[in-house]
């Protein structure tokens, strides 16, 4: 005797969960140039590692002598894989049953799947295409009442978010519950034209009148006009917008190159076979020396740091300050850099509540911060001050003084008032390098002298051959060697030692983080 017959019919349920929602509507997905879960996760995930978990579960239907007829699978695939050698929980929602809304065991498997990942110690992916909620109109006539919503397991989520990283890519249109497992991430992701994200999609806004309407002229128009990717990875609801979904998937895996699996294991260092003593000629003439003028933050990154090793994220919104993962001698570390070409480097409320993010991204994951400085200040204006800049500024001075990790700054020309200030934890030791064209201050001086001198200048004969004195009186005063005589800053170095010095600082970083183990 043996269990051939079970096996047998185990063998039967298999093939229909891989049907999917059926031939029909998996070649609807692919039509409208999406891949079908299955495909998602064979694509995400090292080759043949992906173990599924749960994958008969779903509807079924029996014929009169109670025996199997058919099963429609559960729209939420699961399981434990690999990525980059290393385990990972893998989901993924499936668009072609029920447009990816909850089914049969759903709930269970999502709160299972959300469970495995903070009681294992396993980073998460989710790959979102639907509402992943669960009911619609006819489910409460189905149900025969209403309810107050709740969604089960949620508190796993918020857990995971304390525990492990966690990424989502939007590959479809997401919208309520769907939309809120993309945003409870570290890294989120779209795909252009591919990817909605909604409170609630069109046919619900047109539904409660004109006040909420656009004017598409489809539906497909009115969904990338409601939650596209344009809207949302400029707003800072999603980090990064990508043209294809195998960009998605390779953006995936490169964060989590640089994270360690869970909260309290050290990230690793990868092999480093840039030279950590490399001197870039081109920092030496980076800087202009008009201060009016700009130049790229990213081609100093690009000098700075390992080669090849910067991964930016969140690079269309907050656009004042350059948020990265990077690494230095193969050590990884997150990268905050001023972007002088936008606002000139000033930060206003979208980059303050960026860099908070970002900062809080470090301190839970124990990745060292290098902040790259070119700060003139918080926005100022009607305009910021109705955005509310001064609290998202402090917010994120706050999160800057409450990181507990290493951080090192390099100033590389302005740092003025209390946006100054929030670059790096004063009262810490200061591992702070300034560059020969460093400009500091409670204030920019060019902007203050006709106020502080006003009585002088309306007295002069010749106000203007005045401004020019005192202009060239100060100008010494500011000179950044002046601050470094009374040790305002540590050292002033040559641009062309910021590699090498910075990789030192990653190795002192590292050997104080691992000593936390």
């Amino acid at each position: 005797m043996t269990w051939a017959k079970e096996l047998e019919e185990l063998r039967a349920r298999e093939a229909l969960a891989e049907q999917m929602g059926g031939a029909d509507k998996v070649a609807r997905q692919h039509g409208r140039g999406k891949m079908d879960a299955r495909a998602r996760l064979a694509a995400l995930c090292d080759e043949g590692s992906f173990r599924e978990i749960g994958k008969i579960a779903g509807s079924a239907k029996y014929d009169a002598n109670r025996d199997l007829a058919h099963v429609t699978p559960a729209p939420f695939l699961f399981g434990k894989a690999l990525i980059n050698g290393r385990p990972v929980v893998a989901t993924a929602d499936d668009f072609t049953i029920r447009g990816g809304a909850a089914d049969a065991g759903i709930a269970r498997k999502m709160v299972q799947a959300e469970r495995m990942a903070h009681e294992l110690k396993l980073p998460i992916i989710r790959m979102i295409d639907g509402t992943g909620g669960g009911g619609s109109v006819k489910t409460l006539e189905q149900i025969g009442a209403t309810y107050i919503p709740a969604v089960p397991g949620w508190g796993d989520v918020v857990t995971n978010l304390d525990t492990v990283p966690v990424v989502a890519l939007a590959l479809g249109p997401t919208a309520g519950l769907g939309a809120a497992r993309t945003v409870a991430s570290h890294y989120s992701i779209m795909v252009k034209g591919l990817s909605q994200i909604f409170a609630a999609g069109p046919a619900v806004v047109d539904g409660l009148g004109d006040a909420y309407k656009g004017d598409a002229a489809s539906h497909e128009e009115a969904k990338e006009r409601l939650g596209g990717s344009e809207i949302h990875t400029r707003n800072g609801v999603v980090d990064d917008e990508v043209a294809s979904e195998a960009e998605a998937f390779a953006r995936a895996r490169h964060f989590l190159s640089f994270m360690p699996e869970y909260v309290g294991q050290p990230a690793r260092r990868s092999l480093c076979t840039d030279p950590v003593h490399r001197k870039e000629e081109a920092l030496l003439s980076l800087v202009p020396r008009d201060p009016k003028q700009v130049y790229s933050m990213r081609r100093c990154m690009e000098m700075v740091f390992d080669s090849g090793t910067v991964f930016e994220i969140g690079k269309h919104w907050g656009r004042a300050a350059i948020t990265a993962l990077a690494r230095l001698d193969g050590w990884p570390v997150c990268v905050i850099a001023s972007d002088p070409s936008y606002l000139g480097g000033s930060w206003e409320a979208k980059t303050s509540e960026k860099v908070e993010r970002f900062v809080k991204l470090a301190d839970q994951f124990r990745l060292p911060i290098v902040h790259l400085v070119d700060n003139p200040g918080f926005m100022i204006g009607r305009e910021a001050e109705m955005a509310g800049t001064i609290r998202y500024g402090v917010n994120a001075m706050n999160v800057i003084y409450r990181a507990t990790v290493p951080l090192a700054s390099i100033v590389l020309r302005r740092a003025y008032g209390i946006a100054g200030s929030a670059m790096s934890n004063a009262e810490r030791y200061q591992y702070r390098y300034c560059w020969p064209s460093g400009d500091w201050g409670s204030l920019p001086i060019a902007g203050g002298l006709e106020v502080a001198y006003k009585s002088e200048l309306e007295a002069a004969d010749d106000p203007a051959a005045l401004l020019g004195e005192i202009r060239e009186r100060l100008a010494k005063v500011t000179s950044p060697f002046r601050s470094a005589e009374r040790f305002n800053v540590e050292d002033i170095i040559d641009p062309r030692d910021t590699r090498p010095l910075l990789c030192e600082f990653a190795g002192l970083a590292w050997r104080k983080l691992e000593s936390e183990r």
